[in-house]
């Protein structure tokens, strides 16, 4: 294909190759006459030779989306041993094995695989968004080759081919219409349009964008209605879903904002680690002359006594508790950290059509000559009444100006609407089915109406008309259409005597009111077959019967509602503190009128969409700079959707990216959180998605927020009580080799604590309830840190308690003459009773836990603590552990001394959390120096 580069007044034209595209593809076939695309793709009418239809597709390739290279599994697999502290416990465990210790070797191996394979089983979810939309392909097409029509497989379709398309089939590939009848595809999917695009021959803009290009059928669309011919003009990647396609493989996945604490978390640590590790090497060495393997292996237990091994799993299984949870309140998580991540997010970009509307055209405003009308209810369900100008019921009973026009609309119409499964949908077009619901609405018994000819809506004319027995009423021409077409055609306008002269200035005015509120507008009209000449077939209606003397009826303003919830949730959002842009493929009227009622911006608010063209013309710094001040895009392409979800990250939020279309999938990829609609929502974006919306509801959104939140804290809460564990570890091993101590625990030793702990206590927190008023909290800065400078100085004076408590067991235990198994058998058995203690601290880091609302309210807790205590009881007694870990059977004596120190320890944590309160509310000016950066 060729790119076309403007530059001022001048062009510069480049060719390229895409794979599976045709290299012999033009440029902006929308924009050229039909017989000029023929004659650049080397076409005819009479279609293309099966012989040279051969020879484009060996050299073009067939009409399918690239496959990307796969990754084997076992590549896959390793790729997730990719992590700073999952080196270091590799390295520990390759020493072990070096010197032979082969129990040693094999448990910290298998720990390092386990937090592997956790990583490895998450995966592969990009890929399936990708065959989704290969998917999407229709399967056969209808090709005029060697002069005669016939039906093929959509792969082997090549630019030049010509194919004909009908009602219900997908169009198989890029094509340019070259004769259309009635024609409308539906693109919502594609471009974000809630109406069926009406298709003709005639050329648009160069510069027109997707949405408007009505000269083109677009391939994996469907056609609504009518029949049309075209040629291929792109197929396969080149096409503009493969475009999507491209985009969604090229769109990068960005880690989210706790997966990049933790990855900076985890660097901190094993720089620390390093250092002090040589440290200890170095004073072991020089100045206690510790034998080389001694010294080794001090140096691999003070390693794995410093790397959080648990907390991959700790978090891995917090998130998954959360996944379950948000699965109860209607919303799939497909990535799991996605969890956490909602919690963060500081702007929603949501696609309008289907999100925070219903994607079912209703009726809103009527407006006849003798007054307007209102219509309550939502979508397709005929549930609702037509009010008046005082809030009364109004039906075709009551007012005779609302009777004509009830009928006009609901005969002319070819829609039915019905229920399936407990929900009304329409057949037909969806403003026919919207103006079908306002018949039954208003109480028009259509179906005792008997037609007897049709006019059908064409593009070309824009109405359709019907010849009706109208019970008590007699043969009547019914007429519905744009209301510029069917003014034209009007000499008088209805009135209770019967007709008055058309007033067309004020009808054109109410008709531009109307659309200035984001209503598409239809009108109605009609005409008494005693006004037709007598010559007339009484029974035959043609469009030369509608060219003059028809009676006006009034407009119908129709909109595609916004969801009853969505108002409520976009208010939620706001108090939460978090911003909602609305990003669509609609007009700009439309969508600040749809933005207006939503509450996304304000009633009295001066407020301009941002257009795709406008943003054609910007550079991408120039995108940032408005970007946070613009609330709604209008006419937006996929590639416009990524520039502006990479505009918001660039400065910083955290943004969720909502949709239910095909055009949504990159930018879902893109956005730190995908959310697509379950219902309506197309098969590529709910792969392409993170989190997937089972009732399609936008104020799911809001609750999975709430519990994204709730998550957070309960995970920032674990990490503060699992980190004491690595460093009372830590702090024990590097004191016995600077003071020239035997080592109170054994690498093995210290494993078995950090995941007892980390698989027993710190879970029972990930249940905890979310904190009041958690919703009415500003989300949390993406530059906020895991650990703040309050709950860092609550670890470190936690390590040194925690420490020093296992340091004077071990030490009581050997001045007692005790054999070394049982003396780090009591000290390992301090490390366990003192993280319980510090269980209880943690469940309430700004208030106090010396209060009985510490031991309920979270029976998870007791189910925890028992678990501790039996898995230490196995440990401690039972012969293959006393082998596997070198422990040995304590004593009851043992026990109460443990068992003591742990009650000081919850004095002393609790003293140690008072003091680092007061560093956990700093003035605004204070706050960043406050933190340390982790």
């Amino acid at each position: 294909m060729r790119i076309v580069i403007a530059t001022g007044e001048n062009e510069v034209t480049m060719s390229t190759s895409t794979t599976g595209a045709d290299t012999t593809a033009v440029e902006a076939p929308f924009a050229l006459d039909g017989e000029e695309v023929l004659r650049h793709l080397e076409a005819s009418a009479d279609g293309l030779t099966s012989a040279e239809a051969g020879r484009r597709l060996a050299r073009g390739g067939r009409n399918e989306l690239p496959e990307p290279p796969r990754a084997p599994w076992w590549r896959r697999f390793v790729g997730h041993f990719e992590d700073v502290l999952i080196y270091i416990l590799l390295a520990a465990a390759s020493l072990k094995a070096v010197l032979g210790e082969w129990v040693d070797f094999t448990v910290i191996l298998a720990v390092a695989v386990i937090t592997a394979l956790i990583g490895f089983l998450q995966e592969g979810r990009a890929q399936k968004a990708l065959d989704s939309i290969k998917g999407m392909l229709s399967l056969d097409a209808q090709v005029r080759r060697d002069g005669t029509w016939g039906l093929v497989d959509a792969a082997a379709l090549v630019p030049g081919d010509l194919v004909r398309v009908r009602a219900g089939d997908r169009v198989p590939a890029d094509v340019r219409v070259l004769s259309a009848t009635n024609l409308q595809v539906e693109e919502a999917a594609l471009t974000g349009e809630s109406v069926p695009s009406v298709k003709d021959v005639a050329p648009v803009g160069a510069d027109a964008g997707v949405g408007d290009r009505t000269s083109m059928l677009f391939s994996s669309t469907l056609i609504s209605t009518g029949v049309g011919e075209g040629v291929v003009t792109t197929t396969g990647a080149g096409t503009e879903i493969g475009k999507i396609q491209a985009l969604v493989a090229e769109a990068d996945r960005l880690d989210t904002p706790l997966t990049r604490r933790l990855t900076a978390l985890g660097k901190h640590l094993a720089i620390m680690i390093g250092v002090m590790a040589l440290v200890m090497l170095v004073i072991g060495r020089v100045i206690h002359n510790f034998p080389h393997d001694e010294l080794i292996s001090a140096a691999i237990g003070f390693a794995v006594a410093a790397v959080p091994e648990g907390l991959p799993a700790l978090v891995t299984v917090t998130l998954a508790l959360g996944v379950r949870q948000m699965a109860r309140r209607r919303a799939i998580t497909r990535r799991i950290t996605s969890v956490e991540a909602l919690g963060s997010v500081t702007t929603i970009c949501s696609d309008k059509t289907g999100t925070l509307t219903q994607n079912e055209m209703t009726a809103r405003v009527v407006v006849t000559p003798a007054g307007t009308y209102t219509v309550d209810g939502q979508g397709y369900a005929p549930d609702g009444q037509v009010l008046d100008a005082a809030g009364e019921r109004a039906t075709v009973d009551s007012h005779p100006d609302l009777r004509a026009l009830a009928y006009a609309v609901g005969c002319a119409n070819d829609a039915k609407i019905e229920q399936a499964d407990g929900l009304w949908r329409v057949v037909g077009q969806p403003t026919e089915g919207a103006v079908e619901v306002l018949a039954v609405k208003a109480g028009a018994d259509t179906d005792a109406v008997t037609r007897v000819a049709q006019v059908p809506f064409e593009s070309a004319t824009k109405l359709s008309a019907t010849l009706d027995d109208v019970p008590g009423t007699g043969r009547v021409v019914h007429v519905l259409g744009a209301p510029d077409r069917l003014l034209e055609r009007c000499t008088d306008q209805w009135s209770p005597v019967g007709s008055t002269p058309l007033d067309m200035a004020t009808w054109v005015r109410v008709n531009d009111e109307l659309g200035a509120q984001g209503l598409r507008v239809l009108a109605a009209a009609s005409v008494r077959t005693s006004s037709r000449p007598a010559s007339a077939d009484p029974d035959a209606l043609s469009l030369a019967d509608l060219d003059t003397g028809l009676t006006f009826l009034g407009l119908v303003g129709i909109v595609d509602p916004p969801r009853p919830e969505a108002t409520a949730a976009v208010a939620d959002c706001h108090t939460a503190g978090i911003g909602v842009k609305m990003i669509t493929g609609d007009h700009a009227g439309t969508a600040v009128a749809i933005a207006r009622e939503l509450g996304i911006i304000g009633a009295d608010e001066e407020a301009e969409a941002l257009t795709g063209p406008e943003l054609e013309t910007m550079t991408q710094s120039e995108l940032r700079r408005r970007v946070r001040d613009v609330d709604v895009f209008a006419r937006t392409s996929p590639e416009h959707k990524i520039r502006i979800v990479k505009a918001l990250q660039s400065h910083g939020e955290v943004v969720a990216m909502t949709g239910d279309g095909v055009n949504d999938a990159p930018a879902l990829t893109r956005a730190d959180i995908g959310v697509a609609m379950g219902i309506k929502g197309t098969e590529a974006t709910k792969e392409a998605a993170d989190i997937v919306l089972a009732d399609d509801n936008f104020a799911t959104i809001e609750r999975a927020v709430e519990e994204g939140r709730r998550i957070y804290d309960n995970i920032h809460k674990s990490v503060v009580f699992l980190l004491p564990t690595n460093g009372a570890q830590s702090l024990v091993i590097l004191v016995a080799v600077l003071f020239g101590m035997s080592l109170p625990l054994a690498p093995v030793q210290i494993l078995w604590v950090n995941l007892v702990t980390s698989i027993t206590l710190s879970l029972a927190l990930a249940t905890e309830p979310g904190e009041p008023g958690i919703m009415r909290r500003p989300p949390r800065s993406p530059d906020e840190t895991l650990l703040p400078r309050a709950s860092l100085t609550l670890v470190l004076l936690t390590s040194v308690i925690i420490g020093a408590a296992t340091l004077l067991v071990f030490e009581l235990e050997r001045m007692n003459g005790v054999d070394m198994a049982r003396a780090q058998t009591a000290a390992v058995g301090m490390l366990a009773l003192s993280q319980l203690a510090y269980l209880f601290t943690c469940r309430f880091l700004t208030a106090t836990s010396l209060h009985p609302r510490a031991l309920r309210g979270n029976p998870m807790i007791w189910v925890a603590a028992g678990a501790l205590m039996a898995l230490q009881l196995v440990f401690t007694y039972a012969p293959f552990m006393n082998a596997w870990f070198g422990s040995a059977p304590l004593y009851w004596r043992d026990w109460v001394l443990m068992i003591a120190l742990s009650f000081v320890v919850l004095l002393l944590t609790e003293t140690a959390k008072a003091a680092s309160r007061l560093l956990a509310h700093p003035r605004p000016t204070e706050a960043l120096s406050r933190e340390v950066r982790i």
